[in-house]
This record gives structure tokens, C-alpha cells and sequence, in this order.
């Protein structure tokens, strides 16, 4: 099967937040597929409006007073642990806020100025990175989905399964590989089938000013590729408003079905957050 281009990722998920009856879609869309895409969103009072209307916006520890966080390269947090998405540095797949009791479910993300070179946005579906390794290394997921797999954030940290089973037969994300996560001794042995799988459905999401993704913390990792230039994002995260309808975690079995796409290398000792 061929591969899907990245701007065919971009259109399938694609809806138009200006439409009526938009979050009866949104809704359905993040239950279905745990991913939508928009375009029209220019201006960082649309963002925000926009948000506001999705999730009770949160406030976070880089977020202005009214939640919105300006992701940058402030110049100020290179090489600093937790801080590598106000760097330049790539960021690996990962779940935002992973350190925290419970993580944002929603996260929003629109681009207001590429950058001069790099930075694409990467995505990867937790359901596909699941379905992978039930299919080659059953015994990964096991492990992979005890209570104390991991260990996320700093001092005493978060205890967290990587795959979680909130009720039924419904499962939850959370991860994070850089500096400030550690394992249980039982899961050491299944990280490299875990990256593999990864890095096997890494999908390329490249962004335009203007345009955004909504996406379910809960089931997508999402990354970036390292950037030169004053690339500027607005960024959004909170849990879904009263009537926004989204069921815990993702069911088993009907990853995304479109081909990976063939995302920029992630190389080295990137930064995973």
C-alpha cells in the first residue's frame, strides 16, 4: 500500500471550526480517530476562543494568565530537563503533561509563524503503536500495562502503566522517554520494541501558519523535528467542555488505517518530554 502524503494526513482529519454544529463533529471525530485538523486560525484570540470552546483551558507552568502557552525557542531553556519544547531541540513522541497525576485529555496546538527551516510536527497513534506490539511482543504489552511500568517527572514523580485500562476493554497512553522518566526493572528489557514501534508509525503532520491540530492526549504521541528560524506556536491543553462527548481511551484493533507516512529522521539524543 503506498504511503499517504502528509498533507493527505492533514485533509482527512480536516474541520472547518467556523462550521455550525462543529463540536458534535469534533467530538465524534476525537471518539473515532482521536485526531482533527483546522485551518483558518490566524490570529491567537481565535486559538483561545476556539479552545474555550472545546476544553476547560488549564493553566500550565509555561502558560500566559489566560492558558495559552507560546511555544518558542526562548533562548533560556536548551539542554534543561523538561524544558525542551521552549528549545529549538527536536522533541521525541511523547504524552503532554506525562509527570502529572492525570495529564490534560485535549491538547491544541496551532502554528502562527513557520519556521525558517524544520520543524515539522510529528504524530504518532498510540492505538497503532498498541495493535504493533500485541501483534509481535505480547508480553511488552503486559508488562508495558502494570501499574508501576513507569515512573514520570521529578523527585517522587508519577507512577503510571504506559497502557492503561481505565474500565471495559477501553486504553489509555501515557509516556514519556527523556531524562525524567524511569522504569520498573521488568520493563527495561521492552523499551527497544517500544521505540521500534514508535518510530514504525511516526506520521508527518508539516503545518502552515494558521493551521492546527486537536488531538486526544490519551491515545496520540505527538513530537517535533529540531528548527532554525522564530518558529511560534500557540498551545492549548485542558479536558473536554460540559457536552463535548469523548469515552476514556481508545478501543482495540482499528488503528489508523493510512500507511505511515515517512517523517523527518528524529536522530540522536533528542529530547523526549
Amino acid at each position: 500500500m503506498p504511503n499517504s502524503s502528509p498533507s493527505a494526513l492533514f485533509r482527512d482529519h480536516l474541520a472547518d471550526p467556523r462550521r455550525p454544529a462543529v463540536r458534535a463533529r469534533i467530538s465524534a471525530q476525537l471518539t473515532e480517530q482521536g485526531l482533527v485538523t483546522m485551518d483558518g486560525l490566524e490570529r491567537r484570540e481565535q486559538v483561545l476562543g476556539l479552545a474555550r470552546v472545546l476544553m476547560k483551558v488549564n493553566r500550565h507552568r509555561d502558560s500566559d494568565p489566560d492558558g495559552l502557552t507560546v511555544i518558542r525557542d526562548t533562548g533560556r531553556h536548551q539542554d534543561r530537563p523538561g524544558f525542551a519544547g521552549l528549545s529549538s531541540a527536536e522533541l521525541f513522541p511523547h504524552t503532554e503533561g506525562s509527570a502529572l497525576p492525570v495529564p490534560p485529555r485535549l491538547m491544541l496546538l496551532a502554528l502562527a509563524r513557520a519556521a525558517d527551516s524544520g520543524g515539522a510536527c510529528v504524530l504518532v497513534d498510540g492505538r497503532a503503536v498498541y495493535d504493533d506490539l500485541l501483534a509481535g511482543h505480547p508480553d511488552a504489552v503486559e508488562v508495558l500495562a502494570e501499574d508501576r511500568a513507569g515512573l514520570f517527572g521529578t523527585g517522587s514523580g508519577t507512577f503510571s502503566p504506559v497502557f492503561a485500562h481505565p474500565g471495559g476493554e477501553r486504553i489509555q497512553v501515557r509516556l514519556r522517554l527523556d531524562e525524567l522518566a524511569r522504569f520498573h526493572p521488568r520493563v527495561e528489557p521492552y523499551l527497544p520494541a517500544l521505540r521500534a514501534a514508535i518510530d514504525r508509525h511516526r506520521h508527518a503532520l508539516p503545518l502552515r501558519a494558521g493551521q492546527a491540530y486537536l488531538l486526544d492526549n490519551y491515545r496520540w504521541l505527538h513530537a517535533r523535528t529540531a528548527f532554525g528560524g522564530g518558529r511560534v506556536a500557540y498551545r492549548a491543553l485542558g479536558d473536554p467542555q460540559v457536552g463535548l462527548t469523548l469515552p476514556a481511551g481508545f478501543s482495540v484493533g482499528s488503528a489508523l488505517a493510512a500507511e505511515p507516512t515517512e517523517a523527518p529522521a528524529l536522530v540522536g539524543g533528542g529530547a523526549w518530554r
